[in-house]
Formats: C-alpha cells, sequence, structure tokens
C-alpha cells in the first residue's frame, strides 16, 4: 500500500497538489450542542454572564477555520475567501445546530476548515455557558456538503452516514 501522507523515507509529508487545477471549493459542516432548556433559554435572551454566547461563537468559528492548518498537521494553509456559521435553535432536542460554509478557490477543498469552524464554535458555546449546565453535550460533526476538484459536488443524504453523488 502506497500512502500519500509519507515519503520515501517513511517520514510524515505534506502532499503535492501543484499539479492540480484551481476550482471553486465549498464545503458545509454542522455540529449540535445539547442542553438543558434553561440554558437555551438563556442563549436565545442574552443572560449568560460571559455575554453574547452566538456572537462570540460566531468569531471563534471563523477564527478556527483560518487558523485549521497549524492545528491539523498535513493541512494546507488556504486563502479562504468566505467563511459563514449560522446558528438555529431546536426546541424540541434542545440543542443549538451550528453550520458553517467555507469557500476558496484552490488546489484542495476546505472540508477541514468548515469542519474545525463549527467544531470552535460548539466549544464556545460550551465555555460560555458551562457555569450554567456542566453536561451539555457536543454532538453530530460531520461533513454535510462539498464541491469543487475532481470529485464534484457531494451531498449527504439525511439519515444515512454516504453522501450522494450530484
Amino acid at each position: 500500500m502506497e500512502f500519500t501522507h509519507i515519503n520515501e523515507q517513511g517520514y510524515a509529508r505534506m502532499v503535492d497538489v501543484t499539479s492540480k487545477n484551481d476550482s471553486e471549493r465549498v464545503a458545509v459542516a454542522q455540529a449540535l450542542v445539547k442542553m438543558q432548556p434553561e440554558t437555551m433559554e438563556k442563549i436565545k435572551n442574552g443572560a449568560i454572564k460571559k455575554g453574547d454566547v452566538l456572537g462570540v461563537a460566531q468569531i471563534a468559528g471563523i477564527m478556527g477555520a483560518k487558523q485549521t492548518p497549524a492545528l491539523i498537521p498535513m493541512c494546507h494553509p488556504l486563502n479562504l475567501t468566505s467563511v459563514n456559521l449560522d446558528f438555529s435553535f431546536d426546541e424540541v432536542n434542545s440543542s443549538i445546530i451550528i453550520e458553517a460554509e467555507v469557500k476558496t478557490t484552490g488546489k484542495t477543498g476546505v472540508e477541514m476548515e468548515a469542519i474545525m469552524a463549527v467544531t470552535v464554535a460548539a466549544l464556545t458555546i460550551y465555555d460560555m455557558s458551562k457555569a450554567v449546565d456542566h453536561w451539555m453535550e457536543i454532538t453530530d460533526i460531520k461533513l454535510l456538503e462539498k464541491s469543487g476538484g475532481k470529485s464534484g459536488h457531494l451531498l449527504r443524504c439525511q439519515g444515512e452516514g454516504s453522501p450522494d453523488i450530484l
């Protein structure tokens, strides 16, 4: 078996993407933060003592996407052209749903940056709210969609593990 991230001497290396064509790359990822209903109400009403939880989580998620190659050893530093996070409240499951869309034009995709964005945003929600709810859960971190490059457009089917190729 030939490993892509191992050089001839058996040491780690960053994959050479020099010969790949530039294309517009987009990735969408999601994470959930499950909490007590009272905690969600406090976040919605701006009643968490540390401040605007979702405002800070928005900035943290953007910063997380930008710092991905500093934290994941083999990730290429990318010129991100857009990072956007959206937050929605799931009243039935007492959860905050975080979605991030990350874009670039380049030789490699932005999946890791989108996943990092939702993860850092979720950790920020936890950090800012933990004094109110020690048992929040960060779950369901996953890639929902990606496009660009030779694999084309992939979209996760709702409720299933394998993506559809569009």
